[in-house]
């Protein structure tokens, strides 16, 4: 008898697993611009979220938790929660929208903010040198390459100035580094890095030169961020993952810019930034390999004040040596930075002990964010490969 309910079942199926409402989709007799967020002519934002069923739905705008701020949004009748900002200064804006407590993305915006776990969006508002303007561009490749130093496949974003030849004069390169959490993508869609550089070197303010952005994370056994608690990840975390990227820097990456582009070899010739845990590995990259590069920037970097390093420490004791080598070192942070601004401070205290040459500038009113670190790129670039190859 069994073997025959086992034979019924497999002729007519399993019963019917009940069925669960999918959410709501959004209505098909409006247009999508009156249920997503949008840009108004006097440059304030409406955010718009379709969210039926939702209890609660709140804006969030900042980029800081201590800038953060929560907007409560209403519901119309159909369905569609919106609030509505006054008038914002030209700028790109990070927000996320809280869903019944819900942390989300705005899913009616096509711009994310780049991040290994995304849970912020973007919004423009123009009018500044962020814009896309009617000047000549430069290009933005990708290029995957084979890493030695990592035995992995990893990829690397390059900027060429309008008018690159390979066969031209050669030019220089800074070689820039992003921050915790973020991808590659993060100093190409939040940092703005192409519209930053089309339009400085429109305005003749920057020399042509190219700008290369690999990934500060390197994903090795030992160092995938995700593995680590946060209360470890300075600890544990940093050394591993810094070291792996300075040997994929060396290894892979200059040789590799070397022979696909037409670049100067020289130290006077290459600079490196970078921001946050991108400005740690300026510091230990530029640090340890000092002959190779004339021009440091770290922006809210974290430094050996919290994660300590031999090669840095054994340089900062030979200070004629950095000054001699280095045509500037440049520290940023914003004045309220809770993240890494110990980390600046004692790193400047420690140059000026040493008489390390340096420049710094604190940002005001400001914390650990793009505020502070896309005002430091643009002037960074204002600055370096003034001196000609030799």
């Amino acid at each position: 008898m069994r073997y025959l309910s086992l034979l019924v079942l497999s002729i007519l199926g399993t019963p019917a697993v009940q069925a669960v409402d999918l959410p709501a989709s959004a209505p098909v007799n409006v247009p999508a611009s009156q249920y997503i967020t949008g840009l108004n002519s006097d440059n304030s934002v409406t955010w718009r979220l379709y969210a039926p069923h939702a209890k609660r739905v709140a804006v969030v705008t900042g980029s800081t938790p201590d800038s953060q701020v929560s907007h409560e949004m209403s519901r119309d009748a159909n369905g569609v929660w919106s609030w509505r900002s006054g008038q914002l200064k030209p700028n790109l804006y990070e927000y996320f929208f809280d869903v019944d407590s819900f942390r989300t993305i705005d899913t009616g915006s096509r711009f994310p903010k780049p991040q290994r776990q995304v849970n912020t969006s973007l919004i423009l508002v123009p009018g500044g040198i962020l814009d896309q303007r009617a000047v000549p561009h430069g290009e933005l490749h990708t290029i995957t390459y084979p890493s030695s130093a990592l035995q992995s496949e990893r990829q690397v974003y390059v900027w060429t100035p309008p008018g690159y030849k390979p066969d031209g004069e050669p030019l220089p390169v800074l070689y820039f580094y992003h921050g915790f959490g973020d991808t590659g993508l993060s100093a190409i869609t939040q940092g703005r890095i192409p519209q930053i550089m089309d339009n400085l070197l429109a305005e003749g303010k920057i020399k042509p030169m190219l700008v290369v952005v690999p990934d500060t994370e390197t994903d090795i056994k030992q160092a995938v961020p995700e593995n680590f608690a946060p209360v470890n990840t300075r600890k544990d975390f940093y050394p591993a993952n810094a070291a792996a990227a300075d040997k994929e820097l060396m290894e892979d990456i200059i040789p590799l810019i070397g022979n696909r582009f037409n670049v100067r070899k020289d130290s006077a010739g290459r600079a490196l930034a970078g921001l946050s845990q991108g400005g740690y590995q300026v510091l230990v990259s530029g640090m340890s390999h000092i002959d190779s590069f004339g021009w440091l920037g770290m922006f809210s970097g974290v430094s050996t004040v919290s994660v300590p390093n031999e090669a840095v420490s054994r340089l900062l004791m030979q200070p004629q040596a950095i000054n001699k080598q280095l045509q500037n070192i440049t520290l940023v942070v914003g004045e309220k930075d809770g993240v890494t601004g110990k980390d600046v401070a004692g790193l400047k205290s420690e140059f000026e002990q040493r008489g390390v040459r340096f420049t710094y500038k604190n940002y005001p009113g400001l914390g650990h964010e793009m505020d502070v670190w896309r005002p430091a790129y643009s002037e960074f670039v204002q600055h370096i490969f003034n001196r000609e190859p030799q």
